[in-house]
């Protein structure tokens, strides 16, 4: 296919971003990302851990202007840095930081070689199928693994996007996102919808409840929030003012009918889901308190072939399998299941991880949960799940007293483990490896003779 600009063709004074309480221009953002470009050292890959969203997209547009992959890693984590380095040899570490935000890498800090230049050049054609990032998954339900992304195809999946988002919140926001920028959601939601779909882009990654009231004040209306079922819920309950909002846009988890229904009256504004996955990218969209089935974006297809589901469209260079149980409606829209690492047989019954975790999250006095599946034991010889719950003011006799109204006894947990909290990354996700060592701790250490 033909290449494309660098960045869309927009009014250049147009607002794009807000950065330390200045505006920063369409052009400036395009001088800067020209500047950075210039700068740059010679280098097959770099490691982008800019820790500023506004840096973060200059760093990784200069580095596709120059025909540099940009690494994005799922964690900071010096475990994690470390296999990442160790599969992508060579790699030329970026940031913002006065300090490198890792060791044994080489470190180029981009705002000071960006910050005080201006240039203006022409944009360069990037070739549509260049690979331009290698995304990580989240490690949620396993080891992290790299999936390569074309540019010309993720402009293709955000434009589609776009088209949906703009359309729920009557035009192009200033978004604020509180997911973070090196995973897919983050990635294609709070920097390039705004860098690729006309909006304006907060530099803010606001976690706590105040940091996201006040991240929104602070752009001009209509507002996009992007943000997490788990953090949507604590943004609820803290019940503070927030400015208005055009729409809230959630994924990387189920979001509940009730959750959805109460974010849309307290705040006033659609609720959209998106479903996808780091290997898909974006792959469709649903607004939960109106409808159940999604409708996939731009031209994807879903097909049923040898048993699985494969999602085929023009941002695909080849069909992509989905690692979720679907009803297929149509081409174009279907229902979701759950994650199929999520689906589990206990005694003969069939229910979803995801289900039950909604499900002791909404009881009372409950204010975080997870069930998981130990490893049999001794005798056992029926696989059984367990819980770790959060809930300072409830017992064991009554935290199953309230699940025994909602679920199939075959599912209720045993053990229970009280925590003070649960470990969540900043998408909301216990990772694999960060519940297999709760396990460990609290229910097989405890289990061994």
């Amino acid at each position: 296919m033909s290449s494309l600009p660098l960045l869309p063709a927009t009014d250049p004074q147009a607002p794009f971003a807000l950065y330390r309480g200045a505006v920063v221009s369409r052009e400036c953002f395009q001088s800067q990302v020209m500047a950075l470009a210039a700068a740059l050292p010679a280098s097959e890959r770099v490691l982008n851990l800019c820790s500023d969203r506004y840096w973060f997209a200059v760093s990784l547009f200069a580095a596709i202007a120059r025909g540099i992959m940009t690494v994005l890693p799922n964690s900071a984590a010096p475990e994690h840095l470390a296999a990442v380095a160790a599969e992508q040899p060579g790699l030329l570490l970026l940031g913002d930081q006065d300090a490198a935000p890792a060791d044994h890498l080489p470190y180029f800090r981009v705002d000071t070689a960006a910050s005080n230049s201006a240039i203006s050049a022409d944009l360069p054609l990037i070739p549509f199928d260049r690979l331009v990032a290698c995304v990580y998954t989240s490690g949620s339900t396993g080891t992290p693994k790299p999936h390569y992304k074309a540019f010309g195809r993720l402009r293709l999946g955000i434009l589609a996007g776009a088209e949906r988002i703009w359309e729920a919140a009557g035009g192009p926001c200033s978004v604020v996102g509180t997911v973070p920028i090196r995973h897919m959601y983050g990635l294609e939601s709070s920097v390039l919808l705004p860098i690729f779909g006309g909006g304006r882009m907060s530099t803010h990654i606001p976690f706590f409840p105040l940091d996201i009231a006040a991240s929104l004040a602070e752009m001009a209306a209509p507002r996009l929030l992007v943000i997490t079922p788990f953090h949507l819920r604590k943004l609820l309950e803290a019940d503070i003012a927030l400015p208005p909002v055009a729409a809230v846009l959630s994924a990387t988890a189920p979001l509940s009918a009730e959750l959805a229904q109460d974010t849309e009256v307290r705040l006033g504004c659609p609720v959209i889901e998106i479903y996808g996955s780091t290997e898909t990218g974006q792959l469709a969209t649903r607004q939960p308190c109106r409808e159940t089935v999604w409708h996939n974006l731009g031209d994807i297809t879903l097909a049923v072939r040898d048993g699985e589901t494969w999602a085929q469209g023009t941002v695909y260079q080849t069909p992509q399998m989905l690692n979720d149980t679907v009803e297929l409606l149509s081409p174009s829209s279907f229902r979701l299941v759950d994650r199929k690492a999520n689906m589990v047989n206990v005694a003969g019954k069939r229910s979803s991880l995801s289900f039950l975790n909604a499900t002791l999250a909404a009881l009372p006095g409950v204010e975080d949960g997870v069930f998981c599946i130990p490893e049999r034991h001794g005798a056992q010889d029926v696989e059984r799940l367990a819980a770790f719950v959060v809930a300072p003011t409830l017992n064991r006799e009554t935290l199953l007293a309230g699940l025994r109204a909602h679920i199939d006894p075959v599912f209720l947990p045993r053990p229970i483990v009280f925590v003070d909290s649960l470990p969540r990354d900043g998408n909301g996700k216990i990772l694999a490896r960060t519940l297999d060592t709760l396990i460990q701790q609290h229910i097989l250490d405890r289990n061994t003779p």
